[in-house]
């Protein structure tokens, strides 16, 4: 038996469709990145505050709740490129709106707060229908390798977006000119007019319908019932919910770097690329070492070493230090990742995928934007410090409960027996 060649394994990327998706997925991961990071740094400049930090996580959430089960249902019905055009559409004409206040001294916290809510309602709408198109742009056997492209895409943006959106929000270090927020939400901008382009010259794809039976309001609660019947979807997406929920490192990055470890903006888009490093550098491995065996215990692992990360970086006094354990942070995260965005569609019918991505979505948004919300309370309440280590400890005790409560998806072997069982 000949030895496998060395390389990476690009058979996905030579799909047409898919690769213009990962690029537009890549352009809007970067611009959300560099906004992120703008409207983080502003709204902790403007008020001081580590709860409003929280509070534009909420913001951006709570339409991904509220609009879940109808925009998963648009998912399911009609041409999912077209939901993904007007989803990022409106993110660029809101990333506009902040290039226009910024720039014109007229952004206020009100104003950040309400675009964060504009921005979530716009995700709420591409989201699901994203996540569903991804497994319809290769052959069925391409799936993990086009899933671990889609994870590297998206890492890198994670590495570059930050580091460039704090650069930009402070004028390279003051080398190019005085610290301007519109100049970061400028960036943004785009990235989005990039991606628009890109998801513009895809080629659309007819959906799947099943006939229908009940009314409507019953057509789109059909995912969420999937997963509640469906052990292995119910306990991976909920260990990634209440796990993730908890650790809110990522979410106070700004607090640590300004008030902790002394750092400015460039410090601080350090501390969040790290953690894109350590991603991108697992996404690369795992596109030419895809996951084999015993998949549900590395699922553990991983999340497990999440909550790690997070401790050593609360306890952290020293920068490197820090981004070490962001590094590990984001490399065990996506395992984690992985291992989900293989195992969902695998175990998903066409016909209910974006009703299932979109519950999926509200899971991973308040394992996100939600977790941002509570690390900013926790903040808050008990400081940054003891909500970093008490949200770590959560995530590794939720581990261990979570293996404990799911025997199951614990000693899931290979992603081939989870078709064979509980695939549709």
């Amino acid at each position: 038996m000949s030895a496998k060649k060395w390389g990476p394994d690009v058979a996905a990327l030579r799909h047409r469709d898919f690769a213009l998706y990962v690029s537009a997925n890549f352009l809007t991961t970067i611009a959300l990145q560099i906004q992120a990071t703008a409207l983080a740094f502003q709204i902790y400049a403007i008020t001081g505050d580590m709860f409003q930090l929280g509070l534009v996580g909420l913001a951006e959430f709570l339409p991904a709740a509220l609009l879940a089960l109808p925009a998963g249902h648009l998912a399911d019905r009609i041409d999912r490129r077209l939901l993904i055009l007007i989803g990022v559409t409106a993110e660029l004409f809101a990333a506009l709106a902040l290039v226009f206040l910024a720039s014109t001294d007229r952004i206020s916290e009100g104003a950040i707060l309400s675009l964060a809510l504009c921005f979530g309602i716009a995700r709420a709408i591409a989201t699901p229908a994203a996540r569903a198109l991804m497994p319809n742009l290769v052959p069925k056997e391409y799936l993990p390798s086009a899933v671990a492209w889609s994870s590297t895409s998206w890492q890198v943006a994670t590495i570059a977006g930050p580091g460039l959106g704090g650069q930009l929000y402070s004028g390279f270090n003051g080398w190019l000119y005085p610290e301007s927020p519109a100049m970061a939400y400028g960036g943004a901008a785009l990235g989005f007019v990039g991606a628009v382009l890109l998801f513009f010259l895809m080629h659309g794809r007819s959906v799947t319908v099943m006939a229908r039976k009940g009314s409507d309001f019953l057509a789109m609660l059909a995912g969420l019932v999937l997963i509640v019947r469906n052990r292995l979807l119910l306990s991976t997406i909920s260990l990634d919910l209440f796990a993730v929920l908890f650790s809110g490192a990522t979410a106070l990055i700004p607090v640590f770097a300004q008030d902790i470890l002394h750092v400015d903006a460039g410090g601080a888009g350090i501390l969040r690329s790290a953690q894109g490093v350590g991603a991108t550098v697992t996404a690369l491995l795992l596109t030419q070492f895809p996951l084999q065996r015993h998949v549900g215990r590395r699922l553990f692992m991983a999340v497990g070493l999440f909550g790690v990360a997070a401790i050593v970086f609360g306890l952290s006094r020293d920068f490197w230090l820090s981004a070490a354990a962001m590094l590990v942070l984001g490399a065990a995260d996506m395992v984690s990742v992985f291992i989900r965005a293989t195992l969902v569609p695998l175990a998903t019918p066409d016909e209910l995928r974006g009703r299932v991505t979109a519950v999926e979505s509200v899971f991973i948004g308040a394992s996100n934007e939600l977790g941002a919300f509570v690390a900013g309370a926790g903040g808050a309440l008990l400081g940054a410090v003891p909500a970093v280590l008490v949200g770590g400890s959560m995530t590794v005790l939720i581990t261990l409960s979570w293996a404990v409560l799911f025997p199951n998806l614990r000693r899931l072997d290979r992603f081939a027996d989870l078709h064979a069982r509980d695939g549709p």
